[in-house]
């Protein structure tokens, strides 16, 4: 077990340097991170049991060099997931430290200047493309910034779903992060719009309600829009 908690670090060296380089040999990991190469492999078949890291044939043209070509190594989808959790958690202690250094209003700001995109990229999104509904504006902005959204049209309006947060675990100790990015859909639609749930609290989808007059683009809703998607300067 001693053992294992010593060799941890190195390990993760060697996870780190196939995330920063792509998929990598064994040879060139001991070269790159200066490890014997009976080193890095252990430490590699270690990742491999673990299921962060995945053996795989080498592309190369036939017909060139001798012998078997030498296996490269790259990170699973479980690999990057547990990269994902380390900036995470590095997100929330930065936060933990503003709260405690600049207070509520600290932590509130940083939220406002995350989302600043939104008011940002929605005028511009919906004069590029006057065929969609402000809704469907949103959920191309919001896309492109890793939120994987789309909408669901309702009796009553429309739902702006989130299929994916990129800030969730962070957002679950820090709740500033979902207001500030209500409060920006709000204010791009020139409407009260409502938050029914989130991935942070344990949802499986983020969700917004959608007025029905904004979600289809009506004069009220339009008005709203062109007058909210002005580039706002923070």
């Amino acid at each position: 077990m001693e053992i294992e908690e010593l060799d941890a670090p190195t390990r993760q060296r060697v996870a780190r340097s196939i995330l920063e380089n792509g998929p990598s040999t064994a040879a060139a990991l001991a070269e790159r991170l200066r490890l014997t190469p009976a080193a890095v492999r252990r430490h590699l078949d270690h990742l491999v049991a673990e299921g962060a890291v995945e053996a795989r044939e080498p592309r190369v043209a036939s017909g060139r060099g001798r012998g078997r070509p030498a296996k490269v190594f790259a990170l699973t989808e479980g690999g990057h997931t547990y990269f994902s959790q380390q900036y995470d958690d590095l997100a929330v202690q930065a936060l933990r430290f503003l709260a405690e250094t600049g207070g509520d209003d600290a932590v509130k700001a940083f939220a406002e200047r995350r989302v600043a995109f939104i008011e940002e990229e929605f005028g511009g999104v919906l004069a590029d493309n006057p065929h969609l509904t402000p809704a469907e504006a949103l959920a191309q902005v919001f896309t492109g910034e890793g939120y994987a959204a789309s909408v669901r049209e309702l009796p009553v309006g429309a739902q702006l779903c989130q299929q994916h947060c990129p800030v969730s675990h962070v957002a679950h100790e820090f709740p500033q992060l979902c207001e500030a990015e209500t409060e920006a859909i709000s204010r791009v639609l020139g409407s009260h719009v409502q938050r029914l749930a989130t991935i942070a609290h344990g949802d499986g989808v983020c969700t917004t309600c959608i007025p029905h007059s904004v979600s289809t683009g009506s004069t009220t809703g339009q008005t709203g829009s062109t007058a909210a998607g002005r580039k706002v300067s923070t």
